[in-house]
């Protein structure tokens, strides 16, 4: 089965699919779905000037991932350093706010050090600004992310934050391979794994409570494994993986499907460069396309390290990495997020048909009423076929019950029809 982009529907785009498939009944419908996550030109890459590293990142991703010149930010500040001063930081982030265009929701940072400000992560400190309620001495929780877990689509709108991500590497090739990793990702709907493991280390295994609760939940979504020991070796389709371990062995043996995200739960898998663990790199080194780890001591409260249930039910649902990610840290100030942002697998669209019915597959419809509407031609005019209710996130199959119009459109109803009739659940 083919899987469709989903996107608005431009000029060029409906020239291509008339040429492609017509206006016939019997062509295969060219489907626009309610935006779901994040855009590119919702994306700023901020650049350190003094790093020839970075600024070749960012005008690189910038490229791939077509996102305006306008967006990219540059500053400029001493490399090398692990730990950025509270003053230093400040300096840049004044200069970010005042360089980075309107409506822009999220941050991409392009250098690998330094990942800290202080006790903050360089990720949180640039979505929140820097303040200590996001830190702590010992074992004590922090201020939590308004973020977490909401369906927010436009988090400095609604919030005021800017999540954001380090995209980096020990080296441009790599850098590049992971951007790839990322591109590679979209719209594939991958028939992946993810895996669960559940290992001797008492300290650091305390996510192990929810997975019994992610498995039942995510069984109609995606495979879910729950696996006792230290190491998951010689798997092919790797979507997920969550465990945690001082140092995970074995990575390197599985094979990371595109758009894969990874992490353990431990100490310092944040320091970047110089961990006494396992730097959560290994796993971008080992092919996961997102990662997540601690720059400062968080000991091992659960609300600092993501929620594996949260970020696979968000990422399943559409939501691009970034937002799957962070919406998945209820107090993310102490942990550093890496990866490619845009990574987003679950986007698109399938047209399959069961028992001689077409239908439209989509995982990115939060739960409410649709409206679909069809029409003979891109621009319409549009008219309306039938209402939906759609009652968990989670892959839908909608039923097209008129073939005759080639474009069709799903938006969110505004009003109620009384004879509502099709009600869609997971």
């Amino acid at each position: 089965m083919q899987i469709y982009p989903a996107r608005s529907i431009g000029f060029s785009s409906i020239v291509l699919c008339l040429f492609l498939y017509g206006v016939t009944a019997r062509a295969t419908p060219v489907v626009e779905l309610p935006d779901r996550a994040l855009v590119a030109a919702e994306i700023a890459i901020i650049i350190n000037d003094a790093d020839e590293l970075s600024k070749q990142i960012g005008e690189h991703y910038r490229q791939q991932r077509h996102i305006p010149r306008e967006n990219l930010v540059h500053v400029s500040f001493k490399p090398g350093l692990t730990t950025m001063s509270v003053a230093e930081f400040k300096r840049i982030k004044t200069q970010v706010d005042n360089k980075t265009p309107p409506g822009v929701q999220a941050y991409v940072l392009t250098w690998l050090k330094p990942y800290r400000v202080t006790c903050m992560s360089i990720t949180s400190a640039f979505a929140f600004g820097f303040n200590q309620d996001y830190c702590a001495q010992g074992c004590k929780t922090t201020k939590p992310s308004p973020y977490f877990n909401s369906d927010s689509r436009a988090p400095y709108s609604d919030y005021g934050i800017r999540p954001t991500m380090v995209l980096a590497g020990a080296s441009f090739k790599a850098v590049k391979q992971l951007i790839q990793r990322g591109i590679d990702s979209d719209n594939t709907a991958p028939g992946g794994t993810a895996y669960l493991m559940d290992t001797h280390d008492k300290n650091r295994n305390v996510r192990s409570l929810f997975y019994d609760n992610a498995i039942r939940y995510m069984q109609n979504s995606i495979k879910v494994k729950r696996i006792k020991g230290q190491a998951l070796e010689d798997q092919k389709d790797v979507l997920f993986y969550f465990t945690g371990l001082v140092s995970v062995p074995g990575i390197e043996t599985n094979r990371f499907l595109p758009g894969a995200i990874a992490d353990h739960l431990t100490s310092t898998g944040g320091q970047l460069t110089d961990s006494k663990q396992m730097s959560i790199m290994q796993w971008i080194k080992a092919g996961a396309t997102g990662s997540y780890g601690a720059v400062v001591e968080p000991c091992n409260l659960l609300q600092k390290f993501p929620y594996p249930l949260v970020v696979m039910d968000r990422y399943i649902s559409g939501e691009s990495l970034i937002e799957a990610y962070w919406k998945s840290v209820k107090m993310p100030g102490q942990g550093i997020f890496v990866g490619e942002p845009l990574a987003r697998p679950y986007s698109g669209y399938k047209i399959i048909s069961k028992s001689g019915q077409k239908f439209v597959r989509v995982w990115s419809l939060s739960s409410g009423r649709y409206v679909l509407s069809g029409a003979v031609s891109g621009v319409g005019p549009y008219q309306e076929l039938d209402q939906y209710q759609v009652i968990q996130r989670g892959p839908q199959d909608i039923k097209l019950n008129d073939l005759s119009k080639p474009f069709l459109r799903l938006k969110k109803a505004d009003h109620v029809d009384s004879s509502l009739r099709h009600y869609i659940f997971k």
